[in-house]
């Protein structure tokens, strides 16, 4: 079995390349609706620690997250599955500020954030499907953690790669980011082939049928 490789190797990519070679692989992995809060986040890459948040529970969601967060291993992201909730903060800026405490790389959510403001001061990169202001005590519940989770339909679990930019998120699930990794570097210098031919005065359609563009996310095998 190839060695997996070093996340921050995704950094050199974009989630486009990434979600190309996913295609190409027959791979779900490139969830809707969760992108970076702020312009400028910035890129993340690391591997998943995982939670969960409920609507009920006993187990504080203060406390749960924290939990989670601590559990993680510097550059690893933070990913919380709140199913989409919308009306409830999911992850504000004391969660955030111990996970860059910890080492995460970032935070990707299935839900809202908070404390936008504080994040984007501290450089720590949150991807999720909006912002809200009211907090998460009292609203919701801790609902497992180290677990598989979903963000938006694509199952994460502890250890797969998750890619974050300002196209979005795609998750890499760990025992096929070699070939992930592999495909979305073909996908990424096709195309600038592509362009470099197109700079030369190769006429497009020629220069994107010299790759098979229109091929290149084609099912492997």
């Amino acid at each position: 079995m190839a060695l997996s490789p070093d996340p921050r190797e995704f950094l050199k990519l974009s989630t486009t390349n990434v979600s190309d070679a996913l295609d190409r692989l027959g791979i779900k992995g490139a969830p809707l609706g969760i992108r970076p809060l702020w312009p400028g986040c910035p890129k993340l890459a690391g591997r998943a620690v995982t939670m969960r948040l409920v609507a009920e529970g006993r187990d504080s969601p203060v406390n749960g997250t924290l939990r989670a967060i601590m559990s993680g291993a510097p550059g690893d992201v933070l990913v919380i599955d709140h199913g989409g909730r919308a009306d409830v903060n999911s992850g504000g800026g004391i969660a955030m500020f111990t996970a860059r405490e910890r080492g995460l790389a970032g935070a990707v959510i299935d839900g809202v954030s908070r404390d936008v403001d504080e994040c984007r001061e501290m450089g720590f990169p949150v991807y999720a499907r909006g912002v809200i202001q009211t907090s998460i005590r009292g609203r919701c519940a801790f609902g497992g953690m180290g677990i598989e989770v979903g963000l938006a339909g694509v199952r994460v679990r502890p250890g797969d790669l998750v890619v974050g930019d300002e196209n979005g998120v795609v998750v890499v699930p760990g025992e096929a980011a070699p070939e992930v990794l592999r495909a979305a570097r073909a996908c990424a210098e096709a195309e600038e082939r592509v362009k470099a031919w197109i700079r030369e005065g190769v006429d497009p359609v020629e220069a994107h049928e010299r790759v098979r563009y229109d091929r290149m996310t084609a099912r492997e095998g």
